[in-house]
């Protein structure tokens, strides 16, 4: 995790849900909306700063920007081809991560993602505060 003296090179912010429904494409012409959806679970929301390497995905996931007046600026956001690039990578892991693990690999358990650099549409119903932001 990123230490008190510097600049964090990821975000990442986790939230325990009971179901969550995103949109990963929203409806153009003749076609509807896409949605990803999940059941009980975890949903991993991640941002790039400046500086991040494929080195850093096996320590995170992350959440960028910062609060000037009443606005959000994410100047320090990395460029979105290069986080592209990392958050496919980091989904790969995640979903490698998961396939080695033998409980969640018996119980079924699956990586569900978004699309990088888009906003989407989320619905998440949570049981509680069970959110927790980690810098790395």
């Amino acid at each position: 995790m990123a230490d008190g003296g510097r600049t964090p090179q990821a975000r990442a912010l986790l939230q325990q849900c009971l179901h969550a429904r995103l949109q990963v494409c929203p409806a153009e012409g003749d076609a509807t909306a896409q949605w990803v959806e999940v059941q009980r679970g975890l949903v991993i929301y991640v941002c790039f700063f400046k500086g991040a390497d494929k080195e850093l995905l096996s320590k995170m996931a992350t959440l960028g920007g910062r609060v000037k007046g009443r606005n959000m600026q994410y100047h320090s956001n990395c460029g979105k081809e290069e986080g592209l690039e990392l958050y496919s990578h980091f989904v790969t892991l995640c979903e490698k991560e998961l396939a080695a693990n033998i409980k969640c690999a018996e119980a079924g358990v699956v990586v569900k993602h978004g699309t990088y650099g888009n906003r989407q549409v989320l619905k998440l119903d949570t049981n509680g505060p069970y959110t927790h932001l980690i810098e790395f």
